[in-house]
């Protein structure tokens, strides 16, 4: 989930070049494939203003499944009003289907300190119960981070010793740690995630898989994909080409028509939630819209 100020920003001076990208491209899957089942989702983050810069979280909600999306997933912690969430949940069906741990990178399960991965831990664990609280059935995580001061074996024993530590309670409520890789400089092949997720031997641990984020490291999404399997949980993307870098959704490198066809192959029916630069209705729509495009949704 690593995001920049730069990757908030990209779509909204995109808008007005959507109309012909999606005019002359396409993204059909081939006919013999199974088609995977995906409920498309925003991040609240995404959720700009609709008729008034305040609107409630109800109005960001309506306004969302107005234009089409499903369900949001949160930060943990963040500045939303739990129970006010939970009431917009409840008055809209928008469905917050999961969490994402917003202090993982500052607060690492890696890092040299362990008061330092002790925060993280408590970070962890509120995430847990948010997404609980919110009826969301998992809590995204990035495990740790290789750089100067940590190597990745130590990246590996420290997040793996603490991530231990939260599986207990993550059991007793019913909410999975998601693993995601992002531009961490660890598990950035297939088989090092799947040796990760699986050394805990917890079915409330898999992967969240970013396709967009994999991109830099050359294996293809689809042979991410297909590898993980059943361990991969949740499903979000967003633009990335190797010249441009952050583009607009469906603009990048990703190989839609392959990376659908691995989702079918592996039974994947779930949420696909887009992680880009967010804003008013305008900016929300083009985002739905190439969504649909990308996914197969669209109705022709």
């Amino acid at each position: 989930m690593f995001f920049s100020t730069d990757r908030r920003t990209f779509l909204a001076a995109g808008i007005a070049a959507g109309s012909a990208f999606f005019s002359a491209s396409g993204f059909a899957m081939a006919a013999d494939a199974p088609k995977p089942k995906l409920r498309k989702a925003v991040k609240y983050g995404m959720i700009g203003a609709g008729k008034s810069a305040k609107d409630s979280i109800e109005e960001k909600f309506a306004l969302i499944k107005s234009i089409g999306f499903e369900g949001v997933e949160l930060d943990s912690p963040s500045g939303v009003n739990k129970e006010e969430a939970v009431k917009a949940r409840d008055k809209t069906g928008i469905v917050i289907h999961g969490v994402v741990d917003s202090i993982h990178w500052r607060d690492t399960l890696s890092h040299p300190d362990e008061k330092v991965r002790a925060k993280g831990l408590a970070g962890l664990l509120t995430a847990l119960e948010d997404a609980k609280t919110y009826g969301g059935d998992t809590a995204l995580l990035v495990p740790g981070v290789v750089n100067k001061e940590v190597t990745y074996d130590q990246c590996w024993e420290r997040s793996t010793a603490e991530v231990k530590k939260a599986l207990p309670q993550a059991e007793k409520l019913g909410v999975k740690i998601a693993i995601e890789v992002v531009w961490n400089n660890f598990l950035t092949r297939p088989e090092q995630l799947i040796e990760y997720v699986d050394q805990f031997n917890s079915p409330f641990i898999g992967a969240y898989f970013d396709c967009s984020n994999m991109i830099k490291y050359e294996v293809p999404s689809a042979e991410w994909i297909r590898k993980l399997g059943k361990r991969m949980l949740k499903f979000d993307f967003k633009g990335y080409s190797k010249s441009k870098q952050w583009v607009g959704i469906g603009e990048g490198d990703e190989d839609w028509p392959e990376v659908l066809k691995a989702l079918g192959e592996v039974g994947y029916n779930g949420w696909a939630t887009a992680e880009v630069g967010g804003g008013g209705e305008p900016v929300l729509r083009d985002i739905a819209a190439r969504m649909d495009k990308v996914l197969g949704l669209k109705k022709e």
